[in-house]
Protein backbone atom coordinates (compact mmCIF):
# COMPACT_ATOMS: atom_id res chain seq x y z
CA UNK A 1 0.00 0.00 0.00
CA UNK A 2 1.45 3.58 -1.27
CA UNK A 3 0.39 7.17 0.36
CA UNK A 4 -0.31 9.99 -1.72
CA UNK A 5 0.26 13.60 -0.44
CA UNK A 6 -0.64 17.39 -1.42
CA UNK A 7 1.41 20.20 -0.22
CA UNK A 8 1.22 23.36 -0.74
CA UNK A 9 3.90 26.79 0.14
CA UNK A 10 1.97 30.28 -0.41
CA UNK A 11 5.44 32.18 -1.19
CA UNK A 12 5.30 36.01 -1.61
CA UNK A 13 5.64 35.59 -5.13
CA UNK A 14 3.83 32.63 -6.31
CA UNK A 15 1.85 29.32 -4.33
CA UNK A 16 3.01 26.13 -5.12
CA UNK A 17 1.52 22.42 -5.15
CA UNK A 18 2.61 19.27 -5.20
CA UNK A 19 0.80 15.71 -5.44
CA UNK A 20 2.90 13.10 -4.34
CA UNK A 21 2.60 9.13 -4.43
CA UNK A 22 4.90 7.24 -2.41
CA UNK A 23 5.32 3.97 -3.00
CA UNK A 24 7.98 0.92 -2.70
CA UNK A 25 10.16 4.25 -0.59
CA UNK A 26 10.23 6.06 -4.08
CA UNK A 27 8.00 9.27 -4.68
CA UNK A 28 6.08 10.21 -7.65
CA UNK A 29 5.08 12.95 -9.07
CA UNK A 30 0.91 13.57 -9.51
CA UNK A 31 0.60 16.74 -10.26
CA UNK A 32 2.54 19.89 -9.79
CA UNK A 33 1.75 23.63 -9.93
CA UNK A 34 2.63 27.03 -9.84
CA UNK A 35 0.55 30.01 -10.36
CA UNK A 36 1.00 33.66 -8.81
CA UNK A 37 0.37 34.94 -5.46
CA UNK A 38 -1.27 37.68 -3.80
CA UNK A 39 -1.89 39.12 -0.31
CA UNK A 40 1.09 37.69 0.72
CA UNK A 41 4.59 38.77 2.13
CA UNK A 42 7.87 36.87 3.48
CA UNK A 43 5.21 33.89 3.57
CA UNK A 44 3.04 35.99 6.08
CA UNK A 45 -0.52 36.89 5.07
CA UNK A 46 -0.97 40.62 4.77
CA UNK A 47 -4.18 40.61 2.50
CA UNK A 48 -6.69 37.77 3.57
CA UNK A 49 -9.35 38.59 0.27
CA UNK A 50 -6.39 38.67 -2.09
CA UNK A 51 -4.68 35.39 -0.76
CA UNK A 52 -7.52 33.26 -0.83
CA UNK A 53 -8.72 34.55 -3.87
CA UNK A 54 -4.67 33.50 -5.20
CA UNK A 55 -5.21 30.14 -3.45
CA UNK A 56 -8.14 29.23 -4.73
CA UNK A 57 -6.89 29.72 -8.15
CA UNK A 58 -4.32 27.92 -7.49
CA UNK A 59 -5.62 24.85 -6.35
CA UNK A 60 -8.19 25.14 -9.35
CA UNK A 61 -5.52 24.72 -11.98
CA UNK A 62 -4.03 21.68 -9.51
CA UNK A 63 -7.82 20.35 -9.42
CA UNK A 64 -8.04 20.73 -13.52
CA UNK A 65 -4.45 18.76 -13.65
CA UNK A 66 -4.82 16.17 -11.34
CA UNK A 67 -8.52 15.66 -12.22
CA UNK A 68 -10.14 15.52 -8.54
CA UNK A 69 -10.30 17.84 -6.11
CA UNK A 70 -7.40 18.40 -3.64
CA UNK A 71 -8.89 18.93 -0.49
CA UNK A 72 -6.53 18.12 2.48
CA UNK A 73 -2.65 19.47 2.53
CA UNK A 74 0.58 19.65 4.25
CA UNK A 75 1.32 23.55 4.76
CA UNK A 76 4.36 25.30 5.03
CA UNK A 77 5.13 28.27 7.23
CA UNK A 78 7.82 30.67 7.58
CA UNK A 79 10.19 29.59 10.01
CA UNK A 80 10.78 33.32 10.91
CA UNK A 81 10.39 34.24 14.68
CA UNK A 82 9.98 30.48 15.02
CA UNK A 83 11.55 28.80 18.71
CA UNK A 84 12.93 25.65 20.11
CA UNK A 85 13.31 24.36 22.53
CA UNK A 86 14.51 20.97 24.36
CA UNK A 87 12.53 19.28 26.52
CA UNK A 88 12.19 15.61 27.98
CA UNK A 89 9.12 12.85 27.65
CA UNK A 90 8.36 9.51 29.28
CA UNK A 91 5.91 7.16 28.99
CA UNK A 92 5.27 3.22 30.49
CA UNK A 93 5.24 1.11 27.34
CA UNK A 94 1.61 -0.15 26.74
CA UNK A 95 1.45 -3.27 24.80
CA UNK A 96 3.53 -6.30 26.78
CA UNK A 97 6.90 -4.51 26.59
CA UNK A 98 7.07 -4.12 23.03
CA UNK A 99 7.48 -0.34 21.74
CA UNK A 100 4.73 0.53 19.15
CA UNK A 101 3.91 4.06 17.51
CA UNK A 102 1.30 4.40 20.22
CA UNK A 103 4.47 4.62 22.36
CA UNK A 104 6.26 6.60 21.01
CA UNK A 105 3.41 9.44 20.02
CA UNK A 106 2.95 9.18 24.03
CA UNK A 107 6.29 9.84 25.05
CA UNK A 108 6.27 12.64 22.48
CA UNK A 109 2.73 13.73 23.67
CA UNK A 110 4.56 13.82 27.04
CA UNK A 111 7.31 15.90 26.22
CA UNK A 112 5.08 18.91 24.95
CA UNK A 113 3.53 19.20 28.38
CA UNK A 114 7.19 20.90 29.49
CA UNK A 115 6.08 23.31 26.27
CA UNK A 116 4.80 26.24 27.13
CA UNK A 117 1.69 27.28 24.31
CA UNK A 118 0.52 30.44 25.85
CA UNK A 119 1.59 32.87 23.18
CA UNK A 120 2.66 30.31 20.22
CA UNK A 121 1.31 27.66 18.49
CA UNK A 122 3.09 24.05 18.29
CA UNK A 123 4.71 23.55 14.75
CA UNK A 124 6.99 19.98 14.73
CA UNK A 125 8.55 17.96 17.41
CA UNK A 126 11.68 16.61 16.43
CA UNK A 127 13.24 13.57 18.50
CA UNK A 128 16.74 13.79 19.18
CA UNK A 129 16.79 10.15 20.45
CA UNK A 130 14.98 7.68 22.50
CA UNK A 131 16.34 5.70 25.78
CA UNK A 132 14.55 2.55 26.39
CA UNK A 133 14.90 1.79 30.36
CA UNK A 134 17.60 4.15 30.51
CA UNK A 135 20.03 1.95 28.89
CA UNK A 136 19.70 1.70 25.33
CA UNK A 137 19.73 4.89 22.61
CA UNK A 138 17.72 4.39 19.21
CA UNK A 139 16.46 6.82 16.60
CA UNK A 140 13.36 4.66 16.22
CA UNK A 141 12.47 2.39 19.11
CA UNK A 142 9.22 0.61 17.52
CA UNK A 143 9.28 -3.17 18.09
CA UNK A 144 12.37 -2.92 20.43
CA UNK A 145 11.76 -4.37 23.68
CA UNK A 146 11.51 -2.44 27.37
CA UNK A 147 8.92 -1.28 30.03
CA UNK A 148 10.21 2.26 29.95
CA UNK A 149 10.25 4.84 26.76
CA UNK A 150 12.15 8.44 27.28
CA UNK A 151 12.99 10.78 24.74
CA UNK A 152 14.89 13.65 24.37
CA UNK A 153 12.66 16.16 21.81
CA UNK A 154 13.18 19.65 20.08
CA UNK A 155 9.84 21.48 19.94
CA UNK A 156 9.54 24.33 17.88
CA UNK A 157 6.88 27.01 17.96
CA UNK A 158 5.85 30.15 15.97
CA UNK A 159 3.63 33.27 16.95
CA UNK A 160 -0.05 32.10 16.71
CA UNK A 161 -1.55 35.05 14.79
CA UNK A 162 0.40 34.74 11.87
CA UNK A 163 -0.47 31.09 11.80
CA UNK A 164 -3.50 31.13 12.32
CA UNK A 165 -3.92 33.59 9.50
CA UNK A 166 -2.32 30.99 6.92
CA UNK A 167 -4.64 28.33 8.41
CA UNK A 168 -7.93 30.31 7.94
CA UNK A 169 -6.73 31.09 4.20
CA UNK A 170 -6.51 27.87 3.44
CA UNK A 171 -9.95 26.82 5.32
CA UNK A 172 -11.54 29.58 3.15
CA UNK A 173 -10.14 28.28 0.12
CA UNK A 174 -11.92 24.71 1.11
CA UNK A 175 -8.74 23.30 2.49
CA UNK A 176 -8.16 20.77 5.37
CA UNK A 177 -4.95 21.57 6.52
CA UNK A 178 -3.98 18.18 8.30
CA UNK A 179 -0.10 19.19 9.06
CA UNK A 180 2.24 21.90 9.08
CA UNK A 181 5.71 22.24 8.93
CA UNK A 182 9.15 25.16 8.80
CA UNK A 183 9.99 25.82 4.46
CA UNK A 184 13.48 25.20 6.11
CA UNK A 185 12.63 21.58 7.19
CA UNK A 186 10.74 20.74 3.87
CA UNK A 187 14.51 22.36 2.00
CA UNK A 188 16.17 19.75 4.19
CA UNK A 189 13.84 17.03 3.44
CA UNK A 190 13.75 17.67 -0.24
CA UNK A 191 17.72 18.67 -0.55
CA UNK A 192 19.44 16.35 2.43
CA UNK A 193 21.47 13.14 2.15
CA UNK A 194 21.24 10.58 4.54
CA UNK A 195 24.94 11.15 4.85
CA UNK A 196 23.97 15.02 6.10
CA UNK A 197 22.17 13.50 9.19
CA UNK A 198 24.97 12.95 11.38
CA UNK A 199 26.56 16.83 10.49
CA UNK A 200 26.18 20.23 11.34
CA UNK A 201 25.60 22.16 7.83
CA UNK A 202 23.16 25.11 6.77
CA UNK A 203 20.52 25.39 4.37
CA UNK A 204 20.36 28.63 2.52
CA UNK A 205 17.06 29.43 0.62
CA UNK A 206 16.69 32.94 -1.76
CA UNK A 207 13.25 33.57 -1.38
CA UNK A 208 11.34 36.65 -3.23
CA UNK A 209 11.85 39.29 -0.70
CA UNK A 210 13.69 37.83 1.79
CA UNK A 211 16.55 34.71 2.38
CA UNK A 212 16.51 32.14 4.96
CA UNK A 213 19.39 30.67 6.71
CA UNK A 214 18.73 27.78 9.12
CA UNK A 215 21.33 25.82 10.92
CA UNK A 216 20.76 21.94 11.13
CA UNK A 217 22.42 19.69 13.63
CA UNK A 218 22.01 15.70 12.95
CA UNK A 219 18.94 16.59 10.81
CA UNK A 220 17.31 18.87 12.74
CA UNK A 221 17.19 22.08 13.40
CA UNK A 222 18.92 23.98 15.85
CA UNK A 223 19.00 28.27 14.55
CA UNK A 224 17.31 30.44 11.89
CA UNK A 225 18.02 33.83 10.75
CA UNK A 226 16.42 36.02 8.14
CA UNK A 227 18.18 38.32 5.92
CA UNK A 228 15.48 41.63 4.39
CA UNK A 229 16.60 40.69 0.94
CA UNK A 230 16.01 38.44 -2.35
CA UNK A 231 15.38 37.91 -5.93
CA UNK A 232 13.65 40.91 -6.40
CA UNK A 233 16.13 42.92 -5.35
CA UNK A 234 18.19 41.82 -7.95
CA UNK A 235 14.95 42.74 -10.68
CA UNK A 236 15.13 46.19 -8.46
CA UNK A 237 18.82 46.77 -9.70
CA UNK A 238 17.62 45.82 -12.96
CA UNK A 239 14.98 48.12 -13.04
CA UNK A 240 16.88 51.56 -11.96
CA UNK A 241 19.87 50.16 -14.37
CA UNK A 242 17.92 50.16 -17.42
CA UNK A 243 15.10 52.54 -16.69
CA UNK A 244 12.74 48.99 -17.95
CA UNK A 245 9.42 47.85 -16.19
CA UNK A 246 9.93 45.59 -12.96
CA UNK A 247 8.38 42.64 -14.80
CA UNK A 248 10.44 42.74 -18.04
CA UNK A 249 13.46 42.81 -15.57
CA UNK A 250 12.37 39.84 -14.18
CA UNK A 251 12.22 38.02 -17.58
CA UNK A 252 15.88 39.81 -18.32
CA UNK A 253 16.96 37.60 -15.03
CA UNK A 254 15.55 34.60 -15.43
CA UNK A 255 16.21 34.32 -19.19
CA UNK A 256 19.38 36.29 -20.22
CA UNK A 257 21.47 37.09 -17.20
CA UNK A 258 24.71 34.62 -15.81
CA UNK A 259 25.74 34.47 -12.42
CA UNK A 260 28.85 35.08 -13.35
CA UNK A 261 29.87 38.01 -15.65
CA UNK A 262 33.42 36.51 -16.33
CA UNK A 263 30.86 33.72 -18.29
CA UNK A 264 28.72 36.69 -20.11
CA UNK A 265 29.14 37.34 -24.07
CA UNK A 266 29.24 41.27 -24.60
CA UNK A 267 27.92 40.50 -27.95
CA UNK A 268 24.59 38.69 -27.05
CA UNK A 269 22.26 41.19 -27.08
CA UNK A 270 18.34 41.25 -25.89
CA UNK A 271 16.10 44.23 -26.68
CA UNK A 272 14.96 45.37 -23.99
CA UNK A 273 11.89 48.26 -23.66
CA UNK A 274 12.85 50.89 -21.18
CA UNK A 275 10.42 53.60 -19.47
CA UNK A 276 9.81 55.73 -22.90
CA UNK A 277 8.46 52.54 -24.38
CA UNK A 278 11.69 52.85 -26.65
CA UNK A 279 13.60 49.46 -27.49
CA UNK A 280 17.31 49.61 -26.07
CA UNK A 281 20.04 46.92 -26.76
CA UNK A 282 21.50 45.45 -23.66
CA UNK A 283 23.80 43.22 -23.74
CA UNK A 284 24.14 39.85 -21.89
CA UNK A 285 27.77 41.43 -20.56
CA UNK A 286 26.28 44.70 -18.93
CA UNK A 287 23.15 42.80 -17.13
CA UNK A 288 25.25 39.95 -16.03
CA UNK A 289 27.08 42.59 -14.33
CA UNK A 290 24.19 43.87 -12.28
CA UNK A 291 22.83 40.69 -11.33
CA UNK A 292 26.30 39.42 -10.24
CA UNK A 293 26.72 41.93 -7.88
CA UNK A 294 23.76 41.37 -6.00
CA UNK A 295 23.90 37.85 -5.95
CA UNK A 296 27.44 38.02 -4.73
CA UNK A 297 26.30 40.38 -1.85
CA UNK A 298 23.24 37.79 -0.80
CA UNK A 299 25.79 34.94 -0.85
CA UNK A 300 28.16 37.09 1.59
CA UNK A 301 25.22 38.07 3.85
CA UNK A 302 24.26 34.56 4.19
CA UNK A 303 27.78 33.28 4.94
CA UNK A 304 28.32 35.80 7.61
CA UNK A 305 24.51 35.16 9.21
CA UNK A 306 25.67 31.41 9.48
CA UNK A 307 28.82 32.65 11.56
CA UNK A 308 26.30 34.01 13.37
CA UNK A 309 24.30 31.69 14.52
CA UNK A 310 27.10 28.74 15.15
CA UNK A 311 30.02 28.94 16.00
CA UNK A 312 30.17 25.01 14.88
CA UNK A 313 31.80 23.86 12.43
CA UNK A 314 29.92 23.65 9.07
CA UNK A 315 30.03 20.66 7.08
CA UNK A 316 27.89 21.25 4.34
CA UNK A 317 25.96 24.79 3.01
CA UNK A 318 22.91 23.98 0.26
CA UNK A 319 21.39 26.26 -1.32
CA UNK A 320 18.09 26.61 -2.95
CA UNK A 321 15.42 29.30 -4.12
CA UNK A 322 14.14 30.08 -7.69
CA UNK A 323 17.56 32.29 -7.64
CA UNK A 324 19.60 29.63 -7.58
CA UNK A 325 18.40 28.36 -10.94
CA UNK A 326 20.31 31.16 -12.86
CA UNK A 327 22.49 30.11 -15.26
CA UNK A 328 26.36 30.06 -13.57
CA UNK A 329 25.12 29.90 -9.96
CA UNK A 330 27.01 26.62 -9.35
CA UNK A 331 30.07 28.45 -9.97
CA UNK A 332 29.10 31.66 -7.64
CA UNK A 333 28.56 29.83 -4.91
CA UNK A 334 31.93 27.82 -5.84
CA UNK A 335 33.61 31.25 -5.31
CA UNK A 336 31.99 32.50 -2.52
CA UNK A 337 32.00 29.35 -0.47
CA UNK A 338 34.41 26.73 -1.96
CA UNK A 339 33.27 23.10 -2.03
CA UNK A 340 31.76 23.37 1.08
CA UNK A 341 28.83 24.48 -0.30
CA UNK A 342 26.76 23.24 -3.73
CA UNK A 343 23.06 24.36 -5.14
CA UNK A 344 20.19 22.23 -4.74
CA UNK A 345 19.27 19.54 -7.06
CA UNK A 346 15.71 18.02 -6.94
CA UNK A 347 16.37 14.15 -8.91
CA UNK A 348 12.48 13.82 -9.06
CA UNK A 349 10.66 13.68 -12.43
CA UNK A 350 8.02 16.76 -12.10
CA UNK A 351 9.80 18.37 -10.10
CA UNK A 352 13.44 19.73 -11.28
CA UNK A 353 13.19 23.61 -10.19
CA UNK A 354 14.63 24.38 -7.02
CA UNK A 355 11.61 26.86 -6.17
CA UNK A 356 9.84 23.73 -5.36
CA UNK A 357 12.06 22.39 -2.55
CA UNK A 358 10.10 23.23 0.69
CA UNK A 359 6.94 22.11 -1.15
CA UNK A 360 8.01 18.84 -2.14
CA UNK A 361 10.13 18.26 1.08
CA UNK A 362 7.26 19.04 3.70
CA UNK A 363 5.64 15.69 2.36
CA UNK A 364 9.03 13.81 2.82
CA UNK A 365 8.92 15.21 6.30
CA UNK A 366 5.19 14.48 6.80
CA UNK A 367 5.75 11.48 5.69
CA UNK A 368 8.29 9.83 7.90
CA UNK A 369 6.37 11.68 10.66
CA UNK A 370 3.56 9.47 10.13
CA UNK A 371 5.95 6.35 9.81
CA UNK A 372 7.86 7.38 13.66
CA UNK A 373 4.45 7.17 14.86
CA UNK A 374 3.44 3.71 13.19
CA UNK A 375 0.32 5.61 10.94
CA UNK A 376 -0.75 5.35 7.66
CA UNK A 377 -3.00 8.38 5.95
CA UNK A 378 -3.75 9.17 2.72
CA UNK A 379 -5.47 12.59 1.41
CA UNK A 380 -7.21 10.47 -1.25
CA UNK A 381 -9.58 7.38 -1.11
CA UNK A 382 -9.63 4.27 -3.61
CA UNK A 383 -12.47 6.21 -5.51
CA UNK A 384 -10.37 9.22 -5.73
CA UNK A 385 -7.52 7.54 -6.72
CA UNK A 386 -9.30 5.61 -9.38
CA UNK A 387 -10.44 8.90 -10.95
CA UNK A 388 -7.02 10.12 -10.73
CA UNK A 389 -5.87 7.32 -12.91
CA UNK A 390 -8.45 7.55 -15.30
CA UNK A 391 -7.88 11.29 -16.29
CA UNK A 392 -4.28 10.27 -16.80
CA UNK A 393 -4.84 8.47 -19.95
CA UNK A 394 -3.14 10.20 -22.86
CA UNK A 395 -4.47 10.43 -26.15
CA UNK A 396 -3.72 7.19 -27.74
CA UNK A 397 -5.93 5.65 -24.97
CA UNK A 398 -3.22 4.32 -22.95
CA UNK A 399 -3.37 5.06 -19.20
CA UNK A 400 0.47 6.41 -17.86
CA UNK A 401 -0.24 6.40 -14.27
CA UNK A 402 -2.07 2.87 -14.09
CA UNK A 403 1.42 0.86 -14.02
CA UNK A 404 1.65 3.07 -10.61
CA UNK A 405 -1.49 2.61 -8.95
CA UNK A 406 -2.30 -0.99 -9.83
CA UNK A 407 -1.30 -2.02 -6.35
CA UNK A 408 -4.13 0.28 -5.32
CA UNK A 409 -6.78 -1.89 -6.97
CA UNK A 410 -5.61 -5.49 -6.32
CA UNK A 411 -7.55 -7.62 -4.59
Amino acid sequence: MSDVYTGIDLGTDSIKIIVCEKFHDQYHVLATHCASSAGIKDGFVVDMKSCVNSVKNAVKNANDLLGIAINKVVCCVPPKDCKMDIVSGSCSVVDYNEITGLDVSNVLLDALKKVNLTNDELVTAMPIHFTIDDDVVVHDPKGMHGSVLNAKVVVSTTPKEPLYRILEVLKLSGLETVDICYSSFGDYYSLADKKYDELVGAIINIGEESTNVSVFNRGIQIKNGVLPVGSKNVDKDLMYAFKAKLSDCRELKEEFAISVSALASEDDIWDLTVDNNEVKKVSQLSVSKVVEARVREILKLAKNEIKNLTNREIRYIMITGGLSELAGFSTLVEQEFGFVAKVGNIPIIGIRHNKFSSCFGIIKFFNDKLELRGKDYNMFTKEELESIMLSSRDMSGNNLTSKMFDHYFDD
